[in-house]
């Protein structure tokens, strides 16, 4: 199964006869990009409630997330003669009469401006037969748009998921070199410890607890475990891309894991010196890489 980003475009083009010398174009398109849940708007011509109701129910059955825009727009040279709302100019021109009056002014109302007002003008409105067909024929188009939109967004999402199997490989190489790295950070960490407990303690003190009590600080500081989770973190990472689907929220959850697991490890080896200066550039190596793949995943379904 693949997995599919929130990414995507199509659109699709029909001319319905309507008689001998009359026939009706339209344009449907749709177009989606990253959201958390599915958030669907529609623009469709006046008069089409019943046809906005069950594209919303299609588009919820075949999409999962991801803020939705589809238009269905007729083409303008199918559309009925133009003309204007009487209703909305005259109420303008009667309030623009009655602010002159109010206010002593001599000026006239330029009807170029007034046209130019959201609803000033529209075109006739067809029939109900007209509407009926051109909804018929929307919900014909709509099946094969989604399959469209559908394929644009598995490839788009195939792209991102070679992005995050390339971040998956220098995390997993990051946290290799780390584990070569461990047994050389714990004998420096041990040293330094030692060297300050001595100095705090002065030469009186039990060497040999002093020596124990060191151990097991080190094993507290000890970095295995967060490796090991990190290892499984990105194992299961691959697999999730690999079985398809909807995973963005899963992979999501899993980087921030992983960040945590960074975290972590930065601050056990943070100061120890030597050696573990290397782990902290690889340390901030993992969580820039974990960065970035979250700015990808934002984009999965």
């Amino acid at each position: 199964m693949p997995i599919y980003s929130m990414t995507g475009f199509a659109r699709a083009q029909a001319r319905i006869p309507l008689g001998e010398q009359d026939q009706l174009s339209y344009t449907l398109t749709v177009k989606s990009v990253n959201h958390r849940f599915l958030d669907v708007q529609l623009r469709l011509p006046p008069g089409l409630d019943a046809l906005e109701m069950e594209l919303r129910k299609v588009l919820k059955d075949k999409l999962v997330r991801g803020h939705v825009d589809l238009t269905l727009s007729v083409d303008r040279a199918t559309q009925k003669t133009a003309g204007y709302n009487r209703e909305f100019v005259a109420g303008y021109l009667a309030a623009f009469d009655a602010a002159s009056r109010e206010h002593g002014l001599k000026c006239e109302p330029d009807l170029n401006a007034v046209f130019r007002l959201p609803g000033a003008l529209q075109a006739e409105s067809r029939d109900d037969g007209d509407l009926a067909v051109l909804a018929e024929s929307a919900l014909e188009q709509i099946g094969p748009l989604l399959e469209e939109l559908k394929t644009m967004r598995a490839r788009e999402g195939e792209a991102l998921a070679a992005i995050l199997q390339g971040t998956l490989d220098r995390l997993g190489e990051a946290t290799d070199c780390v584990a070569k790295l461990r047994p050389e950070i714990e004998q420096r960490y041990q040293e330094r410890l030692t060297q300050r407990l001595l100095a705090a303690t002065g030469p009186e003190f039990n060497r040999q607890r002093l020596l124990e009590e060191v151990a097991v600080l080190v094993e507290r500081s000890d970095i295995a475990e967060e490796l090991t989770r990190m290892t499984t973190h990105i194992g299961h990472f691959r697999e999730l891309l690999a079985g398809g689907g909807e995973v963005g929220k899963k992979l999501d959850f899993l980087l921030q894991e992983m960040n945590r697991e960074a975290n972590t490890l930065l601050s056990k080896t943070g100061g120890v010196g030597g050696k573990g200066t290397r782990v902290t550039e690889l340390g901030l190596a993992m969580k820039a890489e974990i960065e970035k793949a979250r700015e990808q995943i934002q984009n999965l379904e």
